[in-house]
């Protein structure tokens, strides 16, 4: 008889056990989940942010018409945002052909981007 009730208490202790550490796996998935979220979603203002950075440089501060390597170099940052608007957006400056097409599109493009960073 005891040892029947010390072996039901000890199951009974290794349910409660089992459902606490349960509990606390989940939890732990849960908050691992929404970290990883918001590494991504950093990663990506970080890409954006560089981009920008980039643009700025190369377009607004250079000097004089833009090289090939730096024409790359702002290609190769727009891809590897990811971001289907932002390279819209790059893809309408670059095929701008008026001076009133190519500031309509710079401002779209850095609106599109500072809003992609402040999101």
């Amino acid at each position: 008889m005891q040892k029947t009730r010390l072996f039901l208490i000890i199951i009974a202790i290794l349910m409660v056990g089992a459902v606490y550490f349960a509990v606390i796996y989940f939890l732990n998935r849960a908050e691992l989940l929404q970290a990883q979220n918001q590494l991504i979603v950093q990663q990506a203002n970080e890409k954006t942010l560089s981009f920008t950075k980039l643009f700025i440089d190369k377009i607004f501060l250079g000097e004089g018409t833009v090289n090939f390597e730096d024409r790359l170099k702002l290609e190769n940052a727009v891809r590897d945002i990811n971001d289907k608007e932002i390279f819209s957006g790059w893809q309408q400056f670059t095929q701008s052909k008026t001076d009133r097409e190519t500031q309509t599109a710079v401002g779209n493009l850095l609106k599109l981007l500072f809003a992609k960073i402040f999101k």
